[in-house]
């Protein structure tokens, strides 16, 4: 556990070439009234985004943490390590976000709030369960992610109405009762193997209504193979599951 850790939430942000946004969120983050520490984990960024990391932590000590992997691992892979990183430091609130400002650093607090004060085991952060609320996107693109998100809720039976959704806090518990090890996917199938494991589970997933702004700096990293990987892996999760023992017992406390 870390001796010096400042607060009892945390939030992870996976970065790869981010040099344009990484100092501005990280102060964005640390100016919000309730007080979430970080964890970059950065993926040998070629533009110097770790070293923008290190030089900030100078002014934030404590708070700021950063983790150097040696190259680009998968957006999953990230999260897992950060994951486990965050329980062996003993955080109880552990939250996902993106670096590039499509993910409102202001709308941290209410996710924080659905789990530490109105019974949520895991928020999601939802583009979709208050009408569609995406900026900037093209609509395709649009399309494609809410069609996607009906999809897996056919496949899987979720009633999670942003089954891809990147912004998302977890209890402590939850990560705890998932085997992190036994998570397949890297990309985004791997945000809807998160949310179908804690469903199978039996814990409490909310959905938090969220604008998702499309990154004004750097470069997107979704690609056609990532959302393949999601559309084709539902099925996978789906049958595999019938096979699990784990998922007919009830969650821990």
């Amino acid at each position: 556990m870390l001796e010096n850790r400042g607060s009892d939430s945390l939030v992870i942000i996976p970065t790869y070439n981010e040099k344009e946004n990484i100092a501005n969120i990280i102060e964005a983050v640390f100016k919000l009234e309730y007080d979430f520490d970080i964890l970059v984990i950065d993926d040998n960024s070629p533009d110097g985004t770790a070293a923008i990391v290190k030089e900030k932590q100078q002014s934030h000590a404590g708070r700021l943490h950063l983790l150097q992997r040696p190259g680009k691992q998968g957006l999953g892979t990230a999260y897992i390590t950060g994951f486990k990183w965050a329980l062996d430091a003993g955080y109880e609130y552990i939250t996902e976000m993106d670096a590039d400002f499509s993910h409102n650093p202001k709308d941290l607090i209410p996710l924080h709030k659905a789990c530490a004060e109105q019974g949520a085991d895991v928020a999601i952060g939802s583009r979709y369960i208050s009408g569609v609320n995406v900026v900037n996107w093209p609509m395709g693109r649009v399309m494609m992610s809410y069609y996607a998100s009906a999809y897996v809720r056919l496949i899987t039976g979720m009633h999670v109405r942003d089954t891809t959704a990147g912004f998302v806090c977890y209890r402590r518990c939850v990560l705890e009762t998932i085997d992190l090890d036994k998570i397949h996917f890297k990309g985004y199938a791997f945000q809807i193997e998160m949310k179908f494991t804690a469903y199978k589970l039996g814990f409490n997933i909310v959905e938090v209504p969220i604008i998702f702004v499309n990154r004004v700096l750097g470069t997107s990293k979704m690609n056609t193979s990532i959302f393949g990987e999601a559309l084709f892996g539902v099925i996978q999760l789906k049958v595999s599951s019938w096979f699990n023992p784990k998922f007919k017992r009830k969650k821990l406390k």
